[in-house]
């Protein structure tokens, strides 16, 4: 995508990370839509070439003919943002999306006060802020994550059981994302049913190596490793295949600053168990789309997973609700059009 000329930038979204996130993943996914609506540029490493972009050392030299927006999503963005318009004084507002759940800390807060404008991620997130904020929840692009057409003919594409009950549980390899909270219910629930299979996608780091290898002791010690899958860390297109393939989705983290894996599957036409951490309480609507529990409480996940799989047919059922509820209410479209009305507002 071509970027549009120094003069008609309205909008430069830094991402001043190398290694991919959530928020560069943001980035990723809103400026293809953003750029059909307002000049908007990215600026920043790690970035696909195909979106439109800035070189970081002309944020610099950005004329100071007009008022552009700063949108920084994490704390390095908000400082460079102040220190571009106070020292280098480029006409900029500053606007910061907060996806935290917790209690800033002293440095954080001093930047979030001088900020122009401030968007939470969920109203969990908002409530975490002593400013004011406009909540934009994050969407997903239904094109992208939907239903399969044929799952059985996906799974054999993919290698993976046709006939058995899938579970799918998507994210890095650790603790804070459940990962031995999932292995607990394996241990207590496929021993008796021989047809339901679990598998995890998501990158082992080097420190996490150790609590990888003490899950895998314990499936194989309980004699069910060979169906509960590992498949590492796998591209992007490869991701939303396999969700396609899920009977059911879950995504316990102990927590998690916004979490789009469980729209990610919703979108996929797949029914979610959840934690009622970052913004999955905003998003699953129990007993239609999902079931949520405490966050860190094996016995509970357990359940909820059983529960589900054994109604096979209200598992079945709540696929579709599950789409429809992301597509009138979750859409990455939305997500884009809500932001590039505060970038109008603010340069109005």
């Amino acid at each position: 995508m071509q970027s549009p000329p120094l003069r008609d930038i309205a909008v430069i979204a830094p991402n001043l990370k190398r290694r991919l996130s959530g928020v560069t993943t943001t980035v990723v996914r809103l400026l293809p839509l953003q750029a059909g609506m307002i000049g908007i540029v990215a600026t920043g490493p790690g970035l696909p070439a195909q979106l439109p972009h800035l070189a970081l050392w002309r944020c610099f030299l950005v004329p100071r003919d007009r008022w552009r927006v700063w949108h920084a999503r994490r704390n390095t963005e908000m400082a460079l943002g102040l220190i571009l318009r106070h020292l280098f004084r480029r006409k900029l507002k500053l606007l910061f999306t907060s996806a935290a759940q917790r209690h800033h800390k002293g440095f954080t807060k001093w930047l979030i006060r001088r900020m122009d404008r401030v968007v939470a991620t969920s109203p969990q997130a908002a409530s975490y802020l002593e400013v004011p904020a406009t909540v934009v929840m994050h969407g997903v692009d239904c094109g992208v994550f939907e239903p399969a057409a044929d799952k059985r003919a996906l799974r054999r594409e993919l290698g993976l059981p046709e006939n058995a009950c899938l579970i799918g549980c998507f994210g890095r390899i650790r603790a804070q994302k459940g990962v031995d909270l999932m292995v607990d219910a394996a241990l207590a629930l496929l021993p008796e049913r021989p047809d339901v299979q679990m598998i995890f996608t998501g990158r082992v780091t080097d420190d996490q190596k150790g609590f990888f290898e003490e899950q895998r002791a314990r499936l194989t010690a309980a004699g069910i490793a060979d169906r509960v899958h590992f498949l590492g860390e796998i591209d992007w297109d490869a991701v939303a295949k396999h969700y396609r393939t899920l009977d059911l989705f879950c995504a316990p983290a102990r927590w998690e600053g916004f979490g789009l894996t469980p729209l990610e599957a919703m979108a996929s036409g797949v029914p979610v168990v959840a934690s009622r951490v970052g913004a999955f309480e905003a998003l699953i609507r129990p007993g239609e789309t999902g079931t949520l529990v405490p966050p860190g409480d094996a016995a509970a996940l357990t359940e909820a997973i059983r529960d589900c799989i054994d109604d096979r047919v209200r598992l079945a059922a709540a696929g579709p609700v599950a789409r429809a509820h992301v597509e009138a209410n979750h859409r990455i479209e939305s997500e884009a059009e809500r932001l590039v009305a505060i970038y109008r507002e603010m340069l109005a």
